[in-house]
């Protein structure tokens, strides 16, 4: 992510025009869908123990909505930012535009919608597994839907705001790449849905220690390897079920080959921090996963706002890389101090100390 948005913001000139630049933008098609589908491995995870302390359906629902309205508000807050600092040259419509925090909010909503339903109907008994039907279909209905939601069933008939969480058209008229709709980035949130009960709530495989979380990640792992070759295939086969085709963005292959991706990273991310470096001593990754929202919302300003280190598109390979090196240290430093510093303790927690409570 931060070598992602360095590079794009900071290389200039004959910099912009070379294969760095673009290998870099590939890699960054990575972080946006990883959010999306930890998001809902984490989702799974909390609704699982919820369902533990036997909660009804209604209050799961109502208390995993309002996460997701939470992380909504933050989206829209973050864009309030943004056009507050680039007050003068940044476009009112920059207000509502349709990022990643936005879908990631309203994933979480349509996900606890999903599990409120889904457990009114089945049950708790079979509830984890029905869970993990509903989010994998759902994932296949968006793959399917989407090559027609951005071309002959664009909901031209919503005003353009609304339109924009479906097909990302923005106020441009047409479908934009570099926007986060429903369509099909929701999937992501899905996928990680029917992979955290999975993993957490014994679904297919009797997760009854951490070490048992070894084998359903390694079956991760392999269904995600067969899922990128199979997509691999699909997209250089001479039969195409959608028209137009455009796989880097609205095709079922490559959002196939996407999610076989996580997978694999979900068992090679445990794999280093169980049995790698991650495992030995600190781990800048692990560090700043635990502040990703902190260190995503500040780093931005940092690189693309006023605050930039560096001039925008200015700058060359060796001079963009210096920079990234100080994001990167500068966003550790402020994740270690927000998580190794008590401030409750620090600026009081409003807690009864010594049998005095304070004003």
């Amino acid at each position: 992510m931060f070598q992602t948005h360095c590079y794009d913001a900071w290389l200039g000139g004959d910099a912009r025009n070379t294969w760095f630049l673009k290998a870099s933008q590939v890699l960054g098609t990575a972080p946006a869908p990883l959010f999306l589908f930890l998001a809902g491995i984490s989702f799974a995870l909390v609704t699982d123990k919820l369902m533990l302390k036997n909660l009804r359906p209604t209050e799961i629902t109502r208390k995993m909505a309002w996460h997701g309205v939470e992380i909504f508000a933050f989206g829209l807050l973050f864009r309030l930012q943004e056009f507050l600092i680039a007050w003068g040259w940044a476009p009112w419509s920059d207000l509502l535009r349709v990022d990643v925090l936005n879908i990631i909010g309203l994933s979480m909503i349509l996900m606890a919608l999903a599990c409120g339903i889904t457990l009114a109907l089945c049950g708790p008994s079979h509830g984890r597994l029905m869970l993990v039907v509903v989010a994998t279909t759902t994932v296949v209905l968006i793959a399917v839907l989407t090559p027609r939601l951005y071309t002959t069933w664009r909901p031209t008939w919503l005003p353009w705001w609304l339109e924009s969480y479906i097909d990302g058209c923005h106020n441009l008229g047409a479908p934009q790449s570099w926007l986060f709709p429903l369509f099909p980035w929701a999937a992501f949130a899905f996928a990680g849905l029917a992979a955290g009960f999975i993993l957490f709530g014994g679904v297919l495989f009797n997760n009854q220690n951490t070490s048992s979380t070894a084998k359903p990640l390694a079956w991760f792992a392999a269904v995600g390897t067969a899922a990128i070759i199979v997509a691999r295939q699909l997209d250089h086969s001479s039969i195409q079920l959608f028209f137009p085709y455009d796989y880097w963005h609205t095709s079922p292959n490559f959002l196939m080959m996407r999610i076989g991706m996580l997978l694999v990273i979900a068992f090679v991310s445990y794999a280093w921090c169980r049995w790698g470096l991650g495992a030995r001593g600190f781990s800048p990754l692990i560090q700043l996963g635990q502040t990703s929202l902190l260190v995503y919302w500040v780093h931005i300003e940092f690189v693309y706002g006023r605050f930039s280190l560096l001039p925008k598109r200015a700058e060359s390979i060796p001079t963009a890389t210096r920079g990234l090196l100080e994001i990167f240290l500068f966003m550790l430093l402020l994740s270690l101090l927000r998580t190794r510093i008590d401030w409750k303790k620090m600026f009081g927690s409003g807690k009864v100390r010594d049998g005095v409570q304070p004003a």
